[in-house]
């Protein structure tokens, strides 16, 4: 793989990606939910700001289900349609709250799921097309995540990438404006940069 080009590294992630079967993304993403429940953060919570997942990420429906059943304060991204690569953040309390958003992902359904005004979650747990050992992440290129990572609110938040084991790299390429993450969890392995 070609490590300081972009838009191939992302397409070859996301070839190796679309080639797991159901059943290895089950398997991979069960592995990768237990090393999430092993950190202090998980047990500890009291806001989670969550993903749905999409396209082979690793599957976070266990974790959210578990959450709800907690009564956690669960929180997710919903994309702004008139604002190109910028996310509000929506309480959700069941699936039910869940509606198909842009790209067609689940999100917080607007018409009662208002965005809340801090965002400020114990622990974020974010997709990623890759990571690499340093916390960097490489997303689609939309700066989503790498926005909602910069933001005052967030500076308490333990950020924990999840991704399968093929999509943590030695290194990736950087802009100045991407935000690390604190840990990564993969299907076969907890990583601290």
């Amino acid at each position: 793989m070609d490590r300081y080009d972009k838009p191939r590294l992302r397409e070859q992630l996301l070839a190796r990606r679309r080639a797991l079967t159901p059943a290895m993304v089950h398997a991979a993403s069960m592995r990768a939910c237990e090393h999430v429940r092993a950190l202090d953060r998980w047990a500890s919570a009291r806001e989670v700001l969550l993903y749905w997942p999409v396209r082979g990420e690793v599957d976070t429906r266990a974790l959210l289900a578990e959450l709800w059943a907690r009564k956690v304060t669960v929180l997710m991204p919903r994309c702004r349609p008139d604002a190109p690569g910028e996310m509000d953040v929506a309480c959700a309390t069941c699936e039910s709250d869940l509606k198909p958003g842009m790209f067609s992902i689940m999100e917080p359904n607007a018409h009662n799921c208002p965005a809340v005004n801090r965002c400020e979650p114990d622990l974020a747990l974010l997709p990623g097309v890759g990571f690499d050992r340093r916390g960097f992440r490489l997303g689609f290129g939309g700066g989503y995540y790498d926005r909602l990572l910069a933001g005052p609110d967030m500076a308490g938040t333990l950020a924990v990438g999840l991704c399968h084991a093929f999509q943590l790299l030695d290194e990736l390429p950087t802009e100045p404006w991407d935000k690390p993450v604190n840990l990564i969890c993969t299907d076969e392995e907890l990583w601290r940069p």
